[in-house]
């Protein structure tokens, strides 16, 4: 990804984030389905897959009040960074054979240098096997 790709995908990814709210973030959980046949079926955006997963997980327990340890502005970032991935026009318009989801990969790309280590820290509490309920016989 060229320096300038890189620029507007950072521009791209703080402007979502500034107008995300969470009715935004409903919007996207009815769009789930369409989310993930993106991130299996889409080769430059595959490649994101598992962090796509874990970041969409982390949306449903914050909203779902399981997993409040992350800053509003982590949410936001997640939240603009999947719908500008939803949306069909954007910098470069996703019917374009090739090239149109190179700048939804690159958003992405953006929103995982942002968010790398709320994001370790929610792996580290989601998949932590101390969490499981102890089971007295």
């Amino acid at each position: 990804m060229s320096e300038f790709s890189q620029q507007k995908a950072d521009k791209e990814l703080k402007k979502r984030q500034k107008t995300f709210s969470t009715e935004k973030l409903k919007q996207l959980f009815k769009e789930k389905n369409s989310l993930f046949s993106k991130f299996l079926n889409i080769e430059n955006l595959n490649e994101y897959y598992r962090d796509f997963v874990d970041l969409f997980s982390l949306l449903q327990d914050w909203y779902k009040g399981r997993y409040k340890d992350v800053p509003w502005l982590v949410i936001s970032s997640v939240g603009g960074a999947l719908l500008y991935v939803l949306s069909p026009i954007d910098l470069i318009p996703d019917f374009l054979p090739f090239v149109g989801y190179l700048d939804d990969a690159a958003v992405f790309a953006a929103l995982l240098k942002y968010v790398r280590l709320d994001l370790q820290k929610y792996r580290d509490w989601k998949y932590n096997e101390d969490r499981s309920p102890v089971i007295n016989d």
